[in-house]
């Protein structure tokens, strides 16, 4: 008998899940765009699990990882845009793969934003 209940409980308590904390995401960002002409957006990224509530958070994870999450090193596309004055200031902040991100930068407009930064700010 004694060795019945040694086997039982050897076996139940093997059965248990161990619980584990979940993983954090490898990213999450915080991305937001302002117009000097009072406009302002901003949306939450995470990556590796891709989330939040970016529209497109798939390609954003795949745009930043490509760019090592510095959009400053992104190749602009080639679209064309009008050359209407209209500042707008975008900015990426948060944790990629555990460093701490801060980039920000200004365009002429939001085509020329998105030109360079791809669907990164497309919110």
């Amino acid at each position: 008998m004694i060795g019945l209940a040694a086997v039982s409980t050897a076996l139940l308590g093997a059965a248990q899940p161990v619980p584990r904390p979940s993983p954090s995401p490898r990213a999450d960002l915080t991305l937001t765009y302002m117009a000097d002409a009072g406009f302002a957006a901003a949306v939450k990224l995470t990556c590796d699990p891709v989330g939040g509530g970016h529209p497109k958070p798939g390609q954003a994870c795949a745009t930043l990882r490509r760019a090592g999450a510095d959009p400053a090193k992104l190749e602009p596309g080639d679209s064309m845009c009008a050359l209407l004055y209209q500042p707008v200031k975008a900015e990426l902040k948060g944790v990629w793969r555990g460093k701490t991100v801060e980039w920000a930068q200004t365009y002429g407009n939001t085509c020329e934003m998105n030109r360079a930064t791809g669907v990164l700010f497309e919110f």
